[in-house]
């Protein structure tokens, strides 16, 4: 091969700094080369990391593989000492030129692979402007990085370090940059996205910037948040919900579970009746918004009677886009400390809320049949409403945005007819 090959794993914070490690790697010089960006949130990432990196050298037998990410950041070592791999980066490195510059050379030490750096010690995140997100029509920007929480089931803050925030005009620049390139949507990214700000002077909040991006750039056609803590939900999100049709009507929440003692085991920040009322609100707000959740089913010490509330959270919650993960102990962390279920019990439990999440799914699916919407084409045939429902849009243009009316669905996205405007 020749030049520069990227693996993403993982969030979409991993997809957006893909793109700047190429650019950083590009600009050191380096080619012939393989860059797999690790995820660590389940052992299952893991995993399937080990196997694309032996996929990689099976493929590419001469040319340097550099792994770095979350999972590269908390199990330097596992990585360091597969023979596939030529170099080892952290999260920090990995968005620096130098690190592409000062690579070792083949055949080296596993301890002379490694260029990991405590990741806790990293207290800003500096601006990374892109011009260009490969293969997606939806631009990201990272506007924060990092976790000040810690809960129980969690590596990310020991891969990610605490949060820091990138100043607020950095964030303009970068989407009037990806705006002036031709984006139509812009999706906002972070670890924990809705702590932005409390480390910035004068602590703007999540919905200011979303806002302040907003009014300054007009040609942002749509604005997503890619994944939200409820419970640090502010006034201004609150109002961009209600008040401005730029701001997509959908939001991702990190719910986990809908089981009080279970988010209290898992020191979750939230109870159940949170999460109920913050979703009534913004329901309340804007009637046709929709949720995605990402919950886990087999936390440790998890009864039938607690997976039961969780699944009824769902329920009542009405979560069109259910993420499911079976709980998977993670080294280091509490609840791996903590009594065990039976991992035959943990992926049944987990089975039975995707099944949740499925009927979910089509009821929402339903629900949409006759409504006009405005879709963005994706490249791969389909494209998104601003609810983030999948509709089949072959033969269109992709980053066009067009009119739609809904006429059914098979099961897995919805049918469509152009139409000349949409309502």
């Amino acid at each position: 091969m020749s030049g520069i090959e990227v693996i993403t794993f993982g969030c979409r914070l991993n997809t957006y700094e893909s793109e700047v490690m190429k650019a950083q790697a590009e600009k050191a010089g380096l080619n012939n080369a393989v860059l797999v960006n690790t995820c660590a949130v389940t052992g299952e990432a893991v995993r399937q990391a080990r196997q694309a990196i032996r996929r990689a050298r099976r493929d590419n037998p001469h040319a340097r593989i550099i792994v770095t990410g979350c999972a590269a950041q908390t199990e330097k070592q596992t990585f360091a000492a597969m023979p596939e791999v030529d170099a080892v980066l952290g999260n920090e490195e990995k968005l620096s030129s130098a690190s592409y510059r000062s690579l070792p050379d083949f055949g080296v030490s596993a301890e002379e692979k490694l260029r990991v750096n405590d990741i806790m010690s990293v207290k800003a995140t500096a601006p990374q402007m892109v011009r260009h997100i490969d293969g997606h029509v939806r631009a990201f920007i990272q506007v924060q990085n990092g976790c000040d929480h810690r809960c129980t089931f969690c590596i990310i803050p020991y891969g990610r370090g605490n949060s820091r925030s990138v100043p607020m005009g950095a964030v303009v620049d970068q989407a009037r940059r990806l705006a002036d390139s031709g984006y139509r949507e812009i999706v906002l990214t972070g670890v924990d996205a809705t702590s932005y700000g409390g480390d910035l002077p004068g602590a703007p909040t999540l919905g200011l910037l979303a806002k302040t991006l907003l009014k300054q750039i007009p040609d942002i056609r749509r604005l997503r948040l890619s994944s939200i803590d409820s419970i640090e939900a502010d006034a201004h999100l609150m109002d961009l919900i209600a008040d401005e049709p730029r701001f997509m009507p959908h939001l991702h929440l990190s719910l986990q579970h809908g089981d009080d003692m279970i988010l209290k085991r898992m020191k979750r920040r939230h109870l159940r009746a949170d999460a109920l009322r913050f979703i009534a609100e913004a329901r309340r707000l804007r009637p046709e918004m929709s949720f995605g959740a990402d919950m886990i089913a087999g936390f440790p010490t998890e009864t039938e009677e607690m997976f039961g509330n969780a699944v009824r959270l769902a329920e009542e919650a009405d979560i069109a886009h259910l993420h499911v993960f079976p709980y998977s102990p993670r080294p280091g962390t509490p609840a791996a400390r903590m009594p065990q279920l039976a991992r035959s019990l943990v992926k049944d439990r987990a089975a039975r809320l995707r099944a949740t999440g499925h009927k979910l799914h089509q009821s929402h699916l339903d629900g949409m049949v006759g409504t006009r919407q405005w879709l963005l084409v994706e490249n791969n045939g389909l494209a998104h409403t601003e609810n983030f429902t999948l509709v089949a849009a072959a033969g269109l243009r992709p980053g066009e945005l067009v009119p739609a009316t809904i006429t059914g669905h098979n099961g897995k996205h919805l049918d469509m007819q152009l139409t000349a405007a949409a309502a």
